[in-house]
Formats: structure tokens, C-alpha cells, sequence
């Protein structure tokens, strides 16, 4: 297949000389923005519980490019040895993705809703991230530098969408996105979150309706055009480049104007 992203054919270096840590790389997303950052010059991390997979995604980088390092985003312990290992390894840390996130299962009944369910996605989704954002602050302080990417979700902007769980993890990590950035910045430190719409996967197809070719049933305001993991990763490159230097506190929304339109009602509505 011919390559159709400028990353994939490797000319345009826009996060040469940079040091990224990736939670959740071993599959999925993680790994697509690892792939894709390495592709632009970047020196990646890979974060993950699963250490088999983690592995072979930094295998088939380049250990000259990728390595792996176990680690629970649940664990503050295994969050600080990675930042540390990544300083040991490296001598700096310019780039944090906190992308590590699980759902639960769907279950629209809220008395159906178990409390060690909702507390093992919160744990997983908001601490996971809030551990992630404290201790890449603590070695990027005293550089006064570097940007901290978080995964959010378009069920951090509207309700209804997902589990209870999910919906509250992805809406405190939008929150948890806007206090840091509020913070860091005194520091030169610039903290974004990264929605989008549902991505075909094992786990979304739990909740959403997807054709054959991964695109949701879903209505959204653009026409034929199914969200990549690739869209993810490009758009991760341009927030952890210089060329967003001016831009924190924002979550950037990748969803095909979802969020913007309710498709049942007003001048552009669908039937």
C-alpha cells in the first residue's frame, strides 16, 4: 500500500530530538502514536501492562528508537520508575501521553452499576492520569519545559453516550487537563487533552455500531470519511510540536463536528 500520511514516508522530522513517554503503547492507539512519532524523529517509551505486546511494538521500532518499560498507570510506583528510567536513558523527558484507558461494560441501568466497576475505570482513566501528569511535572519543572498530551473522549463533552463510569473518567480528565495546564504553565509547561469520536475496537464495538469498514452508524456533520488511529497520532504530533507552542489548556476535538450539531433538530438537520 502506498503511503498516505507525510509521516509515513518519513520527510517531514517534526519532533526531532525529542524524548516522548507513551502509557498504554502496547496496542491500539498507544501504539499507532508511538509508530507515528518515532516516523518524526521522536525517541518513545512504551508504557504498559502488557509486557509481551509492549515489546514487540518497541521490537519492531528499533530498540535504537523504542523501549519498553513495565508498568501499572495504577501503581504511583511503576509511574515514577518509568519517568525516572526515561531520565536515566535519556536525560530528559519533552513529551508525556497519558493514554492508558479502559471501559467497562455497558450497562445503561445505573442500579445495574457496580461501585468496584466504576472505581477500577476511575482508578484506570483519572488516577492513572493524574499520576502521569505529576510525575512528568516533576522532571519537567526544573527543565521549564516540555507538553503533556492526554487522551480524553467526546464522552468528556456530552452525556449519554457511554457507561457511567467512562462518561465521569473522560469529563474529570478534561477537568484534571484545565487545573494542570492552569498551573504548569508558570513552569513553561503545556498540558492538552486529545477526543475524539469512537474508534473501531474490541472494546468500543461494546458500545457503538460500527460498518464494515469501521465507521459508526453515528451521525456526524463529515460525510464518508472513517476516524483512523492515525488521525489520533497526527494530531498528537502537532500538539507535542513547536508548532503548538501557544496552545494549553485546549481539548482537541477529533469528531467529525459531532459535538458541534444535534443532527435531530435546527437548519442542517438529518433525517
Amino acid at each position: 500500500m502506498a503511503p498516505s500520511r507525510l509521516s509515513d514516508f518519513g520527510i517531514t522530522k517534526r519532533l526531532e530530538g525529542k524524548v516522548a513517554l507513551i502509557t498504554g503503547a502496547a496496542q491500539g492507539i498507544g501504539a499507532c502514536i508511538a509508530r507515528v512519532f518515532v516516523n518524526h524523529g521522536a525517541k518513545v517509551v512504551c508504557v504498559d501492562i502488557n509486557a509481551e505486546l509492549g515489546q514487540s511494538v518497541c521490537d519492531k521500532l528499533g530498540l535504537q528508537n523504542a523501549t519498553f518499560i513495565y508498568g501499572d498507570v495504577t501503581n504511583e510506583a511503576d509511574v515514577e520508575k518509568a519517568i525516572n528510567m526515561t531520565i536515566q536513558k535519556h536525560g530528559k523527558l519533552d513529551i508525556m501521553i497519558n493514554n492508558a484507558g479502559i471501559l467497562d461494560d455497558p450497562k445503561p441501568n445505573i442500579l445495574d452499576n457496580d461501585l468496584s466497576d466504576f472505581e477500577r475505570v476511575m482508578r484506570v482513566n483519572v488516577a492513572g492520569v493524574f499520576l502521569g501528569i505529576k510525575h512528568a511535572a516533576r522532571v519537567m519543572i526544573p527543565a521549564r519545559s516540555g507538553t503533556i498530551i492526554n487522551l480524553g473522549s467526546i464522552s468528556g463533552t456530552l452525556g449519554g453516550l457511554t457507561s457511567h463510569a467512562y462518561c465521569s473518567s473522560k469529563h474529570a480528565v478534561v477537568g484534571l487537563t484545565k487545573n494542570a495546564a492552569a498551573e504548569l504553565g508558570k513552569h513553561g509547561i503545556r498540558v492538552n487533552c486529545l477526543s475524539s469520536h469512537a474508534l473501531y475496537s474490541a472494546m468500543t464495538q461494546k458500545f457503538f455500531d460500527f460498518d464494515e469498514d469501521g465507521k459508526t452508524r453515528a451521525i456526524t456533520s463529515l460525510e464518508g470519511v472513517a476516524l483512523q488511529q492515525e488521525d489520533l497520532a497526527d494530531a498528537a504530533v502537532y500538539m507535542a510540536s513547536d508548532e503548538a507552542r501557544f496552545m494549553s489548556g485546549h481539548d482537541l476535538k477529533l469528531d467529525g463536528g459531532f459535538t458541534v450539531i444535534n443532527p435531530s433538530f435546527g437548519l442542517f438537520s438529518k433525517s
